[in-house]
């Protein structure tokens, strides 16, 4: 029998860093600043500190997970190793609208501000011209896909340090009173919907557990890199907070959805907003070609463990060691930002996500607590309080999410049932394989 081609294991910890926070991507904090100063009412300092603590449990619990199993497929994986093979097929199936969607909104971004920059190139040229640069990153291979995130990351992160440096001077030399950060009157309740806004702008620390398999020594590294990357993110989008906190009260704008823009606009002029849009250009470039990347090898795993067909899905380039059918197919796939609109795009990925976000919270309940037994106060805290808060907390997020949205994300999870029925047609059962117990799994290690 052949020897099948793997995934090239070669990523080191600040690799995978860098290309989560490409599919982050720290310019998002502009993206979004309209509609969260809005909801938060200004508190943008409070509702980033909401948000992230709502965000650190399920971190640590995608920690613990990818600890347990250093494989390719995210939650999709862990659901099906901790809870059981059919709900991780769901899950897996519902991740897919976040991963396989994010390349979507990438292509409509980058059309829509590359038009607005240059109106005489069109939008749908500017989505096929992306489309295929990023199929052509991602084929040539995983550590060149790094490299160019980790110099667009370079570059964003630059940019918020010389939005803010250019910010604290205008407000060191400004005659105007500083508004204080920590004294608000805004109740809870609006803080809160501020945070589940902001949440948004923290996914993309899930992705690079897709990449377990081409990480080296990936039980410790991929832990280390979700913690990092949430870490790198809060800061960067804090001191921003702060500064615009400090120096503005009551802010209003003409566009809500271009009020990133109109403050950029607003303390750095006309040179400091051509840069912005250059910068911003650049954030979803590398946005996009994270998000294919993720998605490739969330396909690969699916087909390597036949939920999807095999041959064509669980396919790795001889050569560039990149699942190049997975590629290809997202990339046509992604044609769909050519008819489909933004709102709909960033629903199915908001749907997917945070249902995954539930399922991995849980996974470690039953995996560390049940059936692992690790029932100590440390570890009682550990798996079982900490993702029973993080599952809360993203359960009520997604509660939040408009009935549309919620809508189409039950059809797509009607429609992967259909399918699983489909593809098991003619067995015993309907229900996916239960994985070959290996000898000595059933032993259960000693934590200190």
């Amino acid at each position: 029998m052949p020897t099948q081609t793997k995934l090239r294991q070669s990523l080191t910890l600040y690799q995978v860093v860098f290309l989560g926070l490409a599919w982050m991507t720290p310019m998002i904090y502009f993206s979004v600043y309209g509609i969260a100063y809005e909801t938060s009412h200004g508190m943008l300092v409070q509702a980033y500190a909401l948000a992230f603590i709502a965000i650190f449990f399920t971190a640590y619990s995608y920690g613990i997970m990818a600890k347990s199993h250093p494989t390719s497929g995210s939650a999709y994986v862990y659901a099906k190793k901790a809870l059981h093979p059919y709900i991780g097929y769901l899950v897996g199936w519902a991740l897919l609208l976040d991963y396989l969607f994010s390349p979507i909104i990438a292509c409509l971004m980058f059309g829509i501000y590359v038009h607005a920059q240059f109106p005489s190139i069109p939008s749908w040229l500017c989505i096929v011209v992306l489309n295929a640069a990023l199929a052509v990153v991602n084929l040539l291979g995983i550590n060149f896909s790094a490299q160019l995130s980790k110099v667009f990351v370079l570059i964003q992160m630059l940019f918020i340090a010389v939005f803010c440096t250019v910010l604290g001077i205008r407000l060191l030399g400004s005659d105007q009173p500083v508004h204080s950060v920590f004294q608000t009157d805004v109740p809870l309740p609006v803080l809160l919907s501020g945070a589940s806004i902001i949440c948004f702008s923290f996914l993309g620390f899930d992705s690079v557990t897709t990449m377990s398999e081409e990480t080296i020594n990936a039980k410790k590294t991929i832990p280390r890199a979700i913690m990092m990357i949430i870490l790198v993110a809060i800061v960067l989008y804090m001191g921003p907070s702060i500064l615009t906190q400090m120096s503005f009260s009551g802010m209003t704008f003409a566009n809500v959805d271009a009020a990133g823009f109109e403050l950029v606009q607003k303390i750095g002029g006309t040179l400091l907003s051509s840069v912005f849009i250059t910068v911003l250009i650049m954030a979803i470039f590398t946005q996009g070609l994270s998000s294919m990347t993720t998605v490739s090898r969330l396909l690969y795993v699916m087909g390597r463990d036949s939920i999807l067909p095999k041959r064509q899905f669980a396919y790795v380039h001889p050569k560039y060691k990149t699942p190049a059918f997975n590629i290809i197919l997202v990339t046509l796939v992604s044609l769909l930002a050519l008819v489909i609109s933004l709102d709909m795009a960033v629903k199915f990925v908001n749907f997917g996500a945070l249902t995954a976000f539930i399922f991995v919270n849980l996974s470690v309940i039953a995996q560390k607590f049940v059936r692992e037994k690790r029932r100590s106060l440390k570890q009682t805290l550990l798996y079982l309080v900490f993702p029973l808060v993080g599952a809360g907390f993203i359960g009520w997020l997604l509660s939040l999410l408009d009935a549309n949205a919620l809508t189409v994300g039950l059809i797509w999870i009607g429609f992967g049932i259909a399918y699983h029925r489909y593809r098991n047609r003619g067995r015993a059962d309907n229900r996916t394989a239960l994985p070959e117990r290996q000898p000595g799994a059933a032993a259960v290690r000693t934590e200190a």
